[in-house]
């Protein structure tokens, strides 16, 4: 059975981008969301193996998502996206949990490995 993966970015034409990459390698793409909020919810409607989520978002932000999700589930596998120049963010995000992160623009090769890590 393919991995269950909910994708979080505020932009459609990212979670488009990480979705086809996702799904082109057999990864099944079972929700998206455009907020933290939204994304706490859908954490815990579809229980996916992977949450993919962005930092910077409206409402919610990534990292605040992230305490939300782990606090249901800290078992919960999130690998953070974020944008050049925010390391300080990264940190804090790692530190709250996530298991990876990667930077935008996306490299398949990169997300991928940061997938397979996760889910490992």
């Amino acid at each position: 059975m393919a991995n269950r993966i909910l994708v979080v970015d505020d932009a459609a034409f990212m979670r488009m981008m990480i979705k086809d990459i996702l799904t082109k390698n057999g990864y099944e793409v079972v929700g998206e969301a455009a907020d933290g909020a939204q994304a706490v919810e859908k954490y815990q409607e579809l229980r996916p193996d992977l949450v993919t989520l962005d930092i910077t978002m409206p409402e919610v932000d990534g990292i605040e998502a992230l305490k939300r999700i782990r606090a249901i589930d800290p078992g919960a596998r999130v690998i953070m996206c974020s944008a050049m120049g925010q390391q300080a963010m990264v940190i804090d995000a790692i530190q709250a949990g996530a298991r990876d992160f990667v930077v935008k623009p996306f490299q398949a090769d990169r997300v991928l490995e940061a997938v397979r890590k996760a889910l490992a």
